[in-house]
C-alpha cells in the first residue's frame, strides 16, 4: 500500500496517474484540511473534495475543483440576493458541502463523514482528513488576518503577504486512521502540492512526523526554478522564510525524505534527487510519473 499526502491540485494530478498503474484499493490518501471554509452555512473541504471527485470519475478537470458539467443556479441566485459567496460553487458540489455541514452540526467526526460520501460515490481508495480537529490557514496582510480563501480566491493572490499562520483552539492531532495508514504502507508520497498551505499542515499535526521516520518517504517538488508548477506556492514559501524552489521545498520537508524528485527542467540542484517530466498535463504524463514513482517506491 502507498500513502500519499495531498492537498490543492498538484497531488491529485500525480493520482489521476496512479490509479491507473496500481491497485486502487492500496492507495490511501491523507489529505490537507486546513483551507476548510463554512460558506452560506455549508461546510467546503476543497482538498478533500478535489480527491474524492477525482477518484469518484467525475471531478472537473479543467479547474480541478468541482464536479464536472456542474451547474451553477444557486450560486447566481444567492449571489443576486446579496450573499457574499466569493466562491462559484456548483449545485452538486454544494450537496455535498451541505451534507457534510449537517453531518458536523450533528457530531460527526470529519473522518467518518469523508467516509459516508466516499462510499456514496463508490470511490475505492481511502480518504482521510489529516485531522478531525478544525485548523485554518490563514495569511498575514496589511489589513490583519484573512483565511488562505480569501487570499487566493477573493484577492486572487495579489495582495502581499507577511506571514502563514495556523489557527485553531486546541493543536491539531493526526487521526488514528491517518496513522494507521501510514503504519501499513510500504513506503508515503508526498505529492507536488503547495508545500506551505497543502503539506505542512498535515505535517504539524501531531503524529503524523513521527510515523513517517519510521517509513520510506518520497517527495516530489512542485517547483521547476523559482517558479511554483501552479498556485501561489512562491509567495507563500517566501512569507514563511523558504526559499521558493525545490531546495526551499526539500528544507521545509525537515529532512523526512528518503528520495527526492524534481522535474527535468528545474535549474536549481538539490543532491543525490531524481529527475522526472513532472508536468502532468494529460493523463499520459500523470501515468509516466507514476510508473516512476512506483519503480522508486520498489527501490526504498
Amino acid at each position: 500500500m502507498i500513502t500519499f499526502l495531498s492537498g490543492g491540485t498538484g497531488t491529485p494530478k500525480l493520482l489521476r496517474g496512479m490509479q491507473k498503474v496500481m491497485d486502487r484499493h492500496e492507495i490511501a490518501v491523507i489529505v490537507n484540511t486546513a483551507e476548510d471554509i463554512w460558506i452560506s452555512g455549508n461546510h467546503i473541504s476543497p482538498d478533500v473534495d478535489t480527491v474524492m471527485y477525482l477518484f469518484a470519475g467525475i471531478l472537473n478537470t479543467d479547474t480541478w475543483w468541482g464536479v464536472r458539467n456542474d451547474t451553477f443556479t444557486t450560486h447566481e441566485e444567492a449571489t443576486r440576493l446579496g450573499i457574499d459567496e466569493f466562491l462559484t460553487i456548483g449545485d452538486k458540489d454544494r450537496a455535498v458541502h451541505l451534507a457534510r455541514g449537517d453531518m458536523l452540526r450533528n457530531g460527526m467526526r470529519l473522518t467518518n463523514i469523508t467516509t459516508i460520501l466516499c462510499e456514496c460515490f463508490g470511490v475505492r481508495e481511502t480518504v482521510l482528513p489529516m485531522t478531525d480537529t478544525e485548523v485554518t490557514t490563514q495569511v498575514k496582510t496589511d489589513l490583519g488576518l484573512i483565511h488562505f480563501q480569501e487570499y487566493w480566491i477573493r484577492a486572487k493572490g495579489l495582495i502581499e503577504i507577511q506571514d502563514v499562520v495556523r489557527s485553531y483552539r486546541e493543536p491539531p492531532k493526526a487521526t488514528d486512521e491517518a496513522l494507521a495508514a501510514i503504519e501499513a504502507s510500504d513506503v508515503v508520497v508526498i505529492g507536488p502540492s503547495n508545500p506551505i498551505t497543502s503539506i505542512l499542515p498535515i505535517l504539524s499535526c501531531d503524529g503524523i512526523k513521527q510515523a513517517l521516520r519510521n517509513k520510506p518517504v518520497i517527495a516530489v517538488s512542485p517547483f521547476i526554478g523559482n517558479a511554483p508548477i501552479s498556485g501561489p506556492a512562491g509567495a507563500l514559501m517566501r512569507a514563511a522564510g523558504f526559499e521558493p524552489s525545490s531546495i526551499g521545498t526539500f528544507n521545509c520537508y525537515s529532512g523526512l525524505t528518503d528520495i527526492f524528485i524534481q522535474d527535468i527542467r528545474d535549474p536549481v540542484e538539490v543532491n543525490h534527487s531524481s529527475r522526472f517530466d513532472t508536468l502532468m498535463v494529460d493523463d499520459e504524463k500523470s501515468i509516466a510519473l507514476a510508473q516512476e514513482v512506483l519503480r522508486l517506491a520498489g527501490t526504498c
